[in-house]
């Protein structure tokens, strides 16, 4: 028996053997006593928890049970397009408009998903998606059918992995199976972000390449791994810089707390990873990353690398400083990582999605571009 010294609300069901219920509470009220325990919710012997800062635990650590990639025809012509499930020929794909296009890839991408899981729709309880275009019409127009509860989510081109942070959660709680997708066009980004391509701009060296394609993940409940093992949710992070065509300048930074912060909060160093992979800061960001992280006394060199700069190949593809987009985290992992990790040629994976918070209208009226990055830890 124990004494109740301070109230909190538990959501218990009845459960048997009682004993078994009579030792995990005790075991989550030591834990709180001991403030280990912040954010609980209790199914049966389920229940998460924040450790540090940021971070949440995951005593039940979600399954990324399957996933699929669609990509456009540069990326199928870049270094990983053995790994994508499909690859177009052009970047309309019998479509009229870019923005069609863009909503039949994740429409296509989310149908692949699916199929490859074995799990019929009807046992998908919900669905996390989103893309860069104004109010997600990619992902909303191109979902519309699928029949399942959807919540449009808005990270810019952090949007992969805050939907299995969101879906991660759902599985913890009262989800058995979650989708998560989002998708990117090169065509249809530049003509709402900078240009219309009509105009033949020069793109300066710092600029990236919005990746072409879609990635989608299902994520279970059930299953023998990956696991995601810890999320990270990541805090905004401005550091002034206001120019369009330097996204790796302005997300870094929040890539860099981010990564601290997990590291802080779950007592881990960079060794313990055997990858940890950004999402598309590109050759400029990821050089910017790997030195704020040592000035904080953490040297990722070794094992890091970023989304968009292993999708193209700099030198023959003119793509200046790599890929970026909600689709080059998404395909990169969809495609080329989480076959890594199916292989266990990386066990352990630390995957930090990056996202510039802006619009064509805070850039015209001369606003800086806010960061984000959220943290998945990926584990066998």
């Amino acid at each position: 028996g124990f004494e109740i010294l301070h109230c909190y609300m538990l959501r218990i069901p009845i459960v048997a053997p009682l004993a078994t219920a009579i030792q995990k509470i005790a075991y989550i009220y030591q834990q709180i006593l001991t403030r280990k325990l912040k954010l609980i919710y209790y199914k049966g012997v389920d229940f998460l928890q924040k450790i540090g800062k940021q971070t949440i635990k995951f005593d039940n650590p979600p399954t990324i049970l399957e996933c699929a990639s669609i990509v456009g025809p540069k990326e199928s012509k870049g270094p990983l397009a053995k790994y994508f499930d499909q690859t177009l020929e052009d970047e309309f794909w019998g479509e009229k408009t870019w923005e069609k296009a863009e909503s039949k890839i994740i429409k296509e991408t989310v149908n692949t998903v699916i199929h490859k899981s074995g799990i019929s729709s009807d046992k998908i309880d919900c669905c996390f998606a989103g893309d860069l275009l104004n109010q997600c019409i990619s992902s909303s127009f191109g979902l519309r059918e699928i029949n399942l509860p959807f919540f449009g989510v808005f990270g810019a081109c952090s949007t992969f992995v805050e939907s299995m942070c969101l879906g991660s959660i759902c599985i913890e709680s009262f989800a058995e199976n979650v989708l998560c997708a989002t998708s990117s066009h090169f065509c249809s980004a530049e003509k709402q972000f900078r240009f219309p391509l009509e105009l033949g701009n020069q793109r300066p060296p710092t600029a990236q390449w919005t990746v072409t394609g879609s990635g989608a993940v299902i994520l279970s409940k059930n299953g023998q791994g990956p696991y995601i093992t810890h999320i990270t949710p990541g805090k905004i992070v401005d550091m002034g810089i206001k120019d369009a065509n330097n996204m790796g300048a302005a997300m870094a930074p929040a890539f860099a707390d981010t990564l601290v912060t997990h590291f802080l909060d779950t007592g881990r160093n960079p060794s313990y990873y055997d990858a940890i992979i950004s999402g598309d800061l590109g050759y400029i960001g990821k050089d910017i990353a790997i030195d704020i992280a040592k000035s904080q006394g953490y040297n990722i060199k070794p094992n890091y690398n970023d989304c968009g700069v292993l999708i193209f190949d700099k030198s023959s593809q003119d793509t200046h400083s790599g890929g970026s987009g909600c689709a080059c985290c998404g395909t990169v992992f969809s495609g080329y990582l989480f076959k890594q990790l199916k292989e266990k040629k990386i066990k352990k994976l630390l995957l930090i999605a990056t996202g510039a918070l802006m619009n064509s209208t805070s850039s015209q009226q001369g606003e800086s571009i806010p960061g984000v990055a959220h943290a998945i830890s990926i584990e066998l």
